[in-house]
């Protein structure tokens, strides 16, 4: 019958485009059109009439009939919400009062009623035409339901067992039907129920929220818990059997403490710890999957797709640390108390890790080496003429296909780089200066590969410069200094993809980049060579320079000997060596020149007879004869 999936698609589909007020209104008119097919209603124009009770051969002849009561049950819930939203501003010390809160609690009493007539109704569940999930269903609906009128009238413990009962139902139904509706009304509704009653119960915080529901379950319902314990036999224990244990996280396995930049806190939540503890079992889970040789085949997508439970274990622990950090805030503890700067550092630490196993399932879709690998991939086609051999050709996959491809892999570096930019968020994060330049680090090495997949999209589209300038800019953003892995992390071939960046990835990349580089620069040398060839070839233009004198060019259609040099020559200047004046040109003997000497003056007059005749006749003096 689908009770709870009933439930929860009509209020998602009202509350997405309207409040409860609309909510209710819909539901009164599904009601009249439900009431006229069963034949209901009270005819036009005769005189209402009590309508003969639902009974469990109308349930088992027509199962619109359990749908009839689950909406009369709705339309009042929908009422008292609809009220209680309506005065949740009201400002009085105790809250909604008076004849309002009587309202609410009316309205939840009626919701509850129904509820459990349906309850009643599926008691003889052959005969109603009803499974034991069926019947489950409809008790977690009534517990709920009832939970929210104890709830309302401040009967914490009478709301603590009727939200417990509820759910460890819904814990038993998510372990038996592996539904995410189940969950998702955990967590949503019935967890905080209970950990706001239990806190006005004054119980400790340290008790995990499923240990508190086992502990206020009615067990003195015999019927009842042979049901859930015929789905799950450790549903209702503490300490789970020795087949469930390795499949969850074992109590020695509950970490005390949680490190994040050389700051220990104590985990003094239980569902936190429960929460992280749940995160190291699904993480060697994970590494146990992709290091199996049997899964090294795997496609992208495959890989990926077991990163999901670790995911989700790590939104349980945001979740919960940030439930433990709402309860504070609504007990009025500052931010300067211990506990508040303990759940801080845990919700940084906690956002942290789901942030980088986020990044790590985008690298696994990225394909090999974080998608720098681009090899040539195969797809089969069947052959048009169907004659013998194989009805299937492999071609290489067309440009469409890898352009495709290209697109979705900077998809998935976007969303990369938005998760790093998410972590600046975070409380403490700002003013750790070395972990900042450790995520721009990283941020210039996923910004290098999504410039390396537009680069080689543009290489297909033809667009060889403008692939240049990108692969040029992602080699300048690899070469800056990149984030290494601490030393404390373990081993690339046993840990899977993550946040952390290998050295010898950065340097693969880096080389890759450089190749690139390289190569595109020879390419768009010879298109540019190319265009001016065809642009003379266009405008029918002949150079008339000689190819003497353009022997630095490589004409790329080959060379022409038409032109060589110039014939007849004609005049025309060529530069030559510059005039200087050579002041050494006195003081060197060069072959067939007269001997000069070079003595002192003084020796040269005594040995030609001659003495100092104060610079009369004959008697040079100084440069050129000037006497200076």
């Amino acid at each position: 019958m689908d009770i709870t999936t009933f439930v929860i698609s009509h209020r998602d589909d009202a509350l997405l485009l309207g409040d409860y007020n609309s909510y209710r209104a819909q539901l009164s008119r599904r009601l009249l059109t439900l009431r006229k097919k069963l034949g209901r209603t009270t005819p036009k124009g005769k005189k209402y009439t009590t309508k003969a009770p639902i009974t469990v051969d109308d349930i088992s002849g027509n199962h619109e009939f359990v749908h009839l009561l689950l909406l009369i049950s709705e339309r009042a819930w929908a009422h008292a919400m609809h009220m209680k939203s309506t005065h949740s501003a009201d400002t009085a010390p105790k809250g909604i009062t008076g004849s309002t809160r009587r309202h609410i609690i009316s309205r939840l009493h009626k919701a509850a009623t129904y509820a459990n007539e349906l309850v009643r109704l599926f008691g003889d569940g052959e005969a109603a035409g009803a499974t034991e999930i069926d019947i489950l269903e409809a008790r977690a609906y009534s517990a709920c339901l009832s939970g929210a009128m104890e709830f309302e009238k401040q009967s914490w413990e009478n709301s603590l067992r009727s939200y417990s009962e509820a759910r460890v139902i819904y814990s038993t139904l998510t372990t038996s039907t592996k539904k995410d509706i189940f969950r998702d009304i955990l967590s949503t509704a019935i967890d905080p129920s209970i950990r706001y009653s239990a806190y006005q119960r004054q119980l400790p915080r340290t008790v995990a929220i499923p240990t508190i529901a086992r502990r206020h379950f009615p067990r003195s319902n015999s019927e009842l818990v042979a049901k859930i314990e015929k789905l799950d036999p450790d549903a209702l224990n503490d300490e789970p059997s020795r087949e469930k244990k390795g499949s969850s996280a074992a109590p020695d396995n509950v970490p005390k403490t949680i490190t994040w930049r050389s700051r220990t806190v104590t985990l003094e939540d239980a569902s936190i710890a429960l929460a992280l503890a749940a995160v190291s079992t699904a993480s060697e889970n994970l590494s146990t999957f992709l290091s199996s040789p049997a899964n090294s085949g795997l496609m992208p997508k495959e890989k990926a797709a077991a990163y999901d439970d670790v995911l989700t274990s790590c939104q349980d622990a945001v979740d919960a640390t940030k439930r433990a950090i709402d309860e504070l805030v609504a007990e009025g503890v500052g931010q300067g108390d211990k506990r508040m700067q303990g759940l801080q550092v845990t919700r940084t630490a906690v956002n942290y890790t789901l942030v980088g196993w986020r990044i790590g399932r985008n690298r696994v879709l990225s394909g090999e080496r974080d998608g720098t690998a681009l090899g040539i991939r195969f797809i089969k086609k069947p052959k048009k003429s169907g004659k013998g051999g194989e009805p299937y050709v492999e071609k290489e996959e067309g440009r469409g296909r890898k352009l495709a491809g290209l697109r979705e892999r900077v998809a998935l570096y976007d969303a990369t780089l938005q998760s790093l930019d998410s972590v600046k968020e975070l409380p403490g994060v700002v003013a750790d200066g070395p972990f900042l330049k450790e995520l721009q680090g990283k941020r210039h090495y996923f910004q290098a590969l999504k410039c390396l997949a537009i680069a080689r999209s543009h290489d297909l589209l033809g667009n060889r410069k403008n692939a240049l300038v990108l692969f040029n800019r992602a080699s300048n953003l690899a070469g800056q200094p990149q984030p290494v892995a601490p030393p404390t992390s373990p081993p690339p071939q046993s840990s899977p993809p993550g946040m952390d960046i290998q050295p010898t990835e950065i340097k693969l990349l880096r080389q890759l980049l450089q190749a690139e580089v390289f190569r595109f620069r020879a390419l768009v040398e010879i298109d540019n060579m190319d265009e001016s060839s065809k642009q003379l070839k266009s405008h029918g233009s002949i150079n008339k320079t000689p190819l003497i004198e353009r022997i630095n060019e490589f004409p790329a259609d080959g060379v022409s000997m038409d032109n060589l040099v110039t014939y007849p020559p004609i005049l025309e200047p060529v530069p030559v060596k510059p005039l200087f004046l050579d002041v050494a040109w006195n003081y060197i003997e060069y072959p067939g020149r007269a001997t000069r000497s070079v003595e002192n003056p003084e020796i040269a007059n005594a040995k030609s007879g001659g003495g100092d005749d104060g610079g009369k006749a004959g008697g040079k003096k100084g440069w050129f004869g000037f006497g200076l």
